[in-house]
C-alpha cells in the first residue's frame, strides 16, 4: 500500500475526507484490486479512529469500488469485464456524439489547445511518466467534450470519470506501445480541425474500442 495523506478541511466531515482519500487511492491504483482494506491498519496510517474508516468503506461499497467477502472482509473491487464493457459502451456513444458536435464548434485556437495537450502526452510517453499520460489523457478528452458546449453531455461523462480513470490508468500502465495513444489522438484532432464529423466520430470510437480490447485481453490473461 502506497502512502496516503488526508487533506483536512474544517468544513468537510472527517468521514468524507477519509472516503475521498480512499477512493482516490483506489482509482489511481495506489490501492490495488483485491487488496484488503483493514480498518485498524488504515486508521493508523491515516491518523484517525476506526469509525470514519468504517463509514468510508461502507460508502465505497455502495459505489461499487469495494466488495465485502467472506473471511476476508472489505477488499478493493476487481476490474471486471462486465463493468468495463458497460462503462465504455456509454463513454463511446457520448464521446462519439461529442466529437461530432465539437467539429461544428471547432476553432483554430481550440484545435491548437488539443494539439498542445497531445504534445505533453507524447513527452510523458518518452519519459515513461504513467501518471502524466493518464492525467493529460483526461484533459484531452475533457477539452473535446467542453467544445460541445452541452452541459448534459459533460455532466454525464463527469459522473463516469472516476470509473473511466481507473480503467484508463490500468490500460496505460499495461500498454506495450503507448505511442498509439498519441497517434490516435492526432487522428481525432485532424478530423476535428477539418470539421469532418464522420471521421472524428469514427476515430474516437476506434480509440475507445482499442482500450476495451486491450484491457479485456489483459484481464483474461491475468485470470488464467
Amino acid at each position: 500500500m502506497g502512502n496516503m495523506e488526508l487533506k483536512f478541511d474544517e468544513y468537510i466531515p472527517l468521514r468524507d475526507i477519509v472516503f475521498k482519500t480512499l477512493r482516490e487511492a483506489i482509482i489511481t491504483g495506489n490501492l490495488k484490486p483485491g487488496e484488503r482494506l483493514m480498518e485498524i491498519k488504515l486508521a493508523s496510517e491515516l491518523g484517525v479512529s476506526r469509525t470514519p474508516v468504517r463509514e468510508a468503506i461502507r460508502k465505497l461499497e455502495q459505489e461499487g469500488l469495494v466488495e465485502m467477502r467472506v473471511r476476508k472482509g472489505a477488499v478493493v473491487a476487481p476490474i471486471n469485464e462486465k463493468d468495463l464493457r458497460e462503462v465504455l459502451e456509454i463513454r463511446k456513444a457520448l464521446e462519439s456524439l461529442a466529437c461530432q458536435l465539437a467539429c461544428a464548434k471547432s476553432t483554430p485556437e481550440k484545435v491548437k489547445n488539443l494539439r498542445a495537450i497531445n504534445k505533453v502526452i507524447a513527452r510523458a510517453v518518452r519519459d515513461d511518466d504513467i501518471q502524466t499520460i493518464a492525467d493529460k489523457d483526461v484533459e484531452f478528452h475533457d477539452a473535446i467534450n467542453a467544445m460541445t458546449e452541452n452541459g448534459h453531455i459533460t455532466g454525464i461523462l463527469k459522473q463516469l470519470k472516476e470509473h473511466i480513470f481507473r480503467y484508463r490508468l490500468e490500460f496505460i500502465r499495461e500498454m506495450d506501445d503507448r505511442n498509439r495513444i498519441v497517434e490516435e489522438h492526432s487522428r481525432i484532432v485532424d478530423a476535428i480541425a477539418a470539421k469532418d464529423a464522420e471521421a472524428a466520430s469514427r476515430e474516437i470510437e476506434a480509440h475507445i474500442d482499442e482500450q476495451e480490447r486491450y484491457i479485456i485481453s489483459r484481464l483474461n490473461s491475468k485470470e488464467k
